[in-house]
Parts: structure tokens; sequence; C-alpha cells
């Protein structure tokens, strides 16, 4: 595609709010996916830990 300049590209063809806004909620979502991954696993690792620290004392 040939879009001439940089506004014409912003513009996408008079579809900016919704290409753009599609790429804001994209990147919205992975965001908050990233976050929720690393409190998950971060919860894991001390549930783990709070385990085998129990096993520990039970041996």
């Amino acid at each position: 595609m040939d879009w001439g300049s940089l506004e014409n590209f912003l513009n996408m063809g008079g579809y900016a709010w919704y290409v753009w806004g599609s790429y804001g909620v994209t990147v919205v979502v992975l965001v908050a996916e990233m976050l929720s991954l690393r409190a998950r696993r971060r919860r894991a690792l001390q549930e783990v830990t709070r385990y085998a620290s129990a096993s520990k004392g039970n041996g």
C-alpha cells in the first residue's frame, strides 16, 4: 500500500479509531496477562516453598 505520508498512514483510510484502538486493547490485554502470570507464578512458588518446609518438619 502507498500511504503517501505519515498522516495518511496514521489515519488508516478513515479507520484509525478501529485500527489503533484494536492495537491498544491488544497491548493492554497482553500486559494484564503478563502481570497475572507473574502473580500466579509467585503464589505457586510460595505454596511450593511452604509445602516443602512443612514436609521437612514431618520427615
